[in-house]
């Protein structure tokens, strides 16, 4: 009997879990420091789908059932240590937000290493998954965009560890990009070698 594939087959809970912690370090101002509703409004989104999205693959019973735990093996909480010891050397000042920040901006680098890892395992790549990882590295490049600009016009905002983690983060997924592309010239399914 063959295993119906869904999309959940592909998406790395391990992934999920770590965006929702880079967004619950990141955002700690949410409660002391208001810039605009605006900024509160896409902070409070990012929290609350990130988690939304962690408790339904976790709890829902549909979801849950469709959701592969046994591919998604990847020991993500072994990258939390290393970028919180990182966070803790390298920071623009040592208080507790401004070490979460750093923690965050270095985790989010890495983050999507399980998905990565899961990908290549399972080989399982359907559109719509090719798509949400594209989507996600297309994101991090809007994101280096969204610092050169923020250099130009606020350049006391902008710091190295911004750069340097954005950088690193969009390398991993230079080798996705590349299939990626690949299979949409040639209007092929995306495919990673073995």
């Amino acid at each position: 009997m063959h295993k119906r594939i869904t999309l959940l087959d592909s998406i790395s809970l391990k992934t999920q879990e770590l965006y929702a912690i880079v967004f619950a370090t990141r955002y700690l101002d949410i409660f002391t420091d208001y810039i605009s509703l605006y900024n509160t409004i896409m902070k409070l989104i990012f929290l609350g789908s990130s988690f939304s999205i962690v408790w339904y693959m976790r709890h829902h019973k549909v979801v849950r059932r469709s959701y592969d735990r046994d591919q998604d093996t990847f020991r993500h909480l072994f990258l939390v240590l290393p970028c919180l010891l990182l966070a803790l050397v390298i920071h623009e000042k040592f208080t507790f937000k401004e070490v979460m920040w750093a923690f965050s901006i270095f985790l989010e680098a890495v983050a999507i290493l399980p998905q990565l890892v899961l990908l290549q395992r399972t080989r399982n790549i359907d559109n719509l998954t090719g798509q949400y990882v594209f989507l996600l590295g297309a994101y991090r490049s809007l994101y280096i965009l969204n610092w050169i600009y923020r250099y130009f016009t606020e350049p006391h905002y902008v710091h190295w560890i911004t750069w340097v983690a954005g950088l690193v983060q969009t390398a991993l997924y230079a080798d996705f990009f590349y299939y990626y592309f690949q299979s949409w010239k040639n209007n092929v399914k995306l495919e990673l070698p073995a």
